[in-house]
């Protein structure tokens, strides 16, 4: 598109023969999840290791197509590697579910916490409290 190139697809010399790029479809994904189990595009299917392990995983549960779903969408802003790093990282955890996965990918994506405010010495307490539930029972006691 002016002269910038915007996909490449293998060609196929075959006859009868269809060739499918699955992320093409990822975003068609959401609104029809079976279609990752039955779907022509999905089939053979090689995802990387940690995440057709997930993606195994989730067949089990009953909404596993719609949460796999959810993890495929994330590639599509986090990057391959990032999905699947975070799917290592939830298996590593032994949890197998797209809201760790995505909660791992937004963690990651934040930016660190700011470092806090320093208290000025004007303001620092001259005796620190302590915690004292003896106290809180003699008060107790005499009511």
């Amino acid at each position: 598109q002016d002269g910038v190139v915007v996909a490449e697809h293998a060609r196929s010399f075959g006859r009868n023969e269809t060739v499918y790029d699955p992320w093409h479809y990822v975003p068609v994904l959401a609104r029809k999840p079976g279609a990752l189990r039955n779907g022509a595009p999905f089939r053979d299917w090689a995802l990387p290791p940690a995440m057709e392990r997930i993606r195994r995983r989730l067949k089990a549960a009953h909404d596993g197509d719609r949460q796999m779903v959810s993890i495929l969408a994330t590639v599509l802003t986090d990057g391959i590697d990032a999905v699947e790093a975070a799917c290592q990282e939830a298996l590593d955890q032994n949890v197998c579910s797209a809201a760790v996965i995505i909660n791992i990918l937004a963690r990651r994506r934040d930016p660190p916490p700011a470092v806090t405010i320093l208290t000025p010495d004007a303001l620092r307490l001259q005796h620190e409290p302590q915690a004292d539930c003896a106290r809180y029972d003699s008060l107790r006691r005499a009511s």
